[in-house]
């Protein structure tokens, strides 16, 4: 049992090796840290007392293979959201179509309606009956005046500011004060009417 016990702390037999090499104390001991492996994940001690961490190679396959999936995810996301802005705009076309179509179909009923092929032959073409008489409207240089065109807006006048309220009443107060003389003095006597 000694024989085993030598075995541990010197080695196998046959090679003796001091406990220390340096003939020191162990510094693990000294500095009061612990001694032997550390724990995965953890953080190996250095000697200005940061901590430095430890990057194992299970961690950095984990960050690689999470980095791909990140990067690929990505991608379809991009491919996704490219998709729906393009069926988004192609419904919009449809609807947009599907407007016109409804449009035409309209005009194509009206068309049928003898009433409407005439006010538009009217309208457009400016055709009049047999009997009826046609007017056209020209302006200053002799062209037809468009009856769509809109007709200019009359001037304005301008309107007169009244004057102020405190002009009138200081007027009014001058004019109490120093009546007119130039205006002719009212009879003393009426006289009434002759017969």
């Amino acid at each position: 049992m000694a024989d085993r016990r030598n075995d541990r702390e010197n080695g196998p037999r046959g090679s003796r090796r001091p406990a220390n090499p340096r003939g020191a104390r162990p510094r693990a001991a000294a500095a009061g840290r612990p001694t032997g492996r550390s724990a995965p994940g953890a953080t190996a001690p250095r000697e200005n007392g940061k901590a430095k961490p430890k990057l194992t190679g299970r961690a950095a396959i984990l960050l690689v293979v999470l980095t791909v999936l990140a990067v690929s995810y990505a991608s379809s996301m991009r491919a996704w959201m490219q998709q729906r802005e393009h069926i988004a705009d192609l419904r919009a076309q449809i609807d947009k179509s599907e407007s016109q179509i409804s449009k035409l179909e309209r005009e194509k009923r009206r068309l049928d309606d003898d009433a409407y092929v005439v006010q538009q032959a009217r309208e457009r073409f400016n055709y009049v009956f047999p009997g009826e008489k046609s007017y056209r409207v020209l302006d200053e240089n002799g062209d037809p005046v468009d009856l769509a065109a809109p007709l200019p807006d009359a001037p304005t006048p301008e309107a007169e500011v009244p004057p102020a309220w405190w002009d009138t009443a200081w007027q009014s107060v001058q004019l109490a004060g120093n009546p007119p003389t130039d205006e002719e003095a009212p009879a003393e006597k009426l006289e009434a009417p002759k017969q």
